[in-house]
């Protein structure tokens, strides 16, 4: 196993982490983050390169020739109040890091820390310190400014807490771990008219009303019963509560579709816009559609996924491998990075789900006791993947 933490370490790298807990920071503002991240990178000997994808950090360690190996953690918060009342609480208001962002930004700069200190790899680790996962994009900017061009890599791996699995357990599972995250939208345009006169116009609101409840076809009828999808209706437009005997002339839908293949991705932008389309013309009205591909499925490639869990085993022991664990169909960003090159994503354990405080919970706080796991498998990993 690698060496554990000493108890002054654990103790400076919990207290960054619950700094960074009480000063959060939305996508693309990550400014003191992104500072501290930077400063502590290049104490500890790392070259340093800011301001990709805006507020990115990325530090590069080089021992000697060989391969190459990102390794990304994620800095930004949710604009959500805080409702835990932990001494570290938020002290933004309406801004908390819901979903443990501070403890992955801290995890991996504790182990750019000490392989900057042990240097017992050869090839080049590029710590990934990236802005704007909460659906902001941040994967997408840095990788637009040039990642891949200025920092070669030949995988990538990523790692994200998971309340309710023991925090010396992490998840390494080979295929989908988390699904697309598209939003699409249609606006149904028909032709107004008085609420007491609906046959003088094009009702737009009760075309809307059938597309909603036959919204489930989509999945129930069009997609495989073997791959899993999700579509959701998430906002809705219409008329004025000031003016209800006014049947207005256009509605607004719109949602999420998600799905851990590409085929089926497709089938579902097709499918939603056909259901509209045939809608609108049952009702003789106007469907505009549109579906923004936001974030691709983060799949693990079978290589990469055994380096995690020879990692993992040599970090914490065999024991702690943990070989099947459920896909989520939350969406991460790290996609990005894992489309264009081989990468893994594995399931840190966060312990209990305090008061059942999971993921973006106003209540949510990530578990300092997870720190040293973590800090230790990203040691792991480098070892591991540079010595192929």
């Amino acid at each position: 196993m690698t060496i554990p933490l000493a108890d002054d370490e654990l103790a400076r790298l919990t207290a960054l982490r619950r700094d960074l807990h009480a000063h959060p920071e939305l996508g693309f503002e990550e400014e003191r983050t992104a500072s501290i991240v930077a400063e502590r990178l290049a104490a500890a000997g790392i070259a340093v390169t800011r301001g990709l994808g805006r507020t990115g950090v990325v530090g590069t360690l080089t021992t000697g020739p060989g391969r190459a190996v990102a390794l990304r953690a994620d800095m930004d918060a949710l604009a959500m109040p805080e409702v835990g009342t932990p001494p570290w609480a938020s002290t933004v208001p309406g801004r908390m890091h819901a979903c443990g962002h501070d403890g992955h930004t801290t995890m991996l700069l504790g182990a750019a820390e000490r392989l900057a200190r042990a240097r017992d790899f050869t090839g080049t680790v590029h710590f990934v310190f990236q802005p704007a996962e909460e659906g902001r994009g941040g994967a997408k900017a840095m990788v637009e400014d040039g990642f891949f061009e200025r920092f070669p890599v030949d995988a990538a791996y990523g790692l994200h807490n998971m309340p309710g699995l023991p925090v010396d357990r992490i998840a390494a599972v080979p295929g989908p771990q988390l699904a697309s995250s598209d939003s699409w939208e249609v606006v149904f345009t028909g032709r107004g008219s008085h609420g007491a006169k609906p046959h003088q116009g094009r009702d737009a609101v009760t075309a809307a009303g059938h597309f909603l409840t036959q919204l489930s076809i989509v999945t129930a009828r069009r997609v495989d019963p073997l791959e899993p999808a999700v579509v959701s209706a998430c906002a809705l437009e219409a008329g004025d509560f000031a003016a209800l005997n006014v049947i207005p002339e256009t509605v607004r839908v719109g949602g999420t579709a998600r799905a851990y293949s590409a085929p089926v991705r497709d089938l579902l932008e097709e499918e939603i816009g056909r259901l509209a389309q045939g809608v609108a013309a049952s009702f003789g009205i106007r469907a505009d559609y549109t579906f923004r591909r936001r974030i691709p499925p983060v799949v693990n490639e079978p290589a990469c996924t055994d380096i995690a869990r020879a990692a993992i085993a040599a970090a914490l022991g065999p024991d702690a491998v943990v070989p099947a664990f459920p896909p989520s169909t939350a969406g991460d960003d790290f996609a990005e990075f894992s489309a264009r090159v081989p990468g893994a994503y594995v399931w840190l354990g966060n312990g209990p789900a305090e008061e059942g405080a999971l993921h973006h919970n106003g209540r949510y706080d990530f578990n300092d006791a997870a720190i040293p796991a973590g800090v230790r498998f990203w040691e792991e990993v480098v070892r591991a993947e540079l010595a192929r």
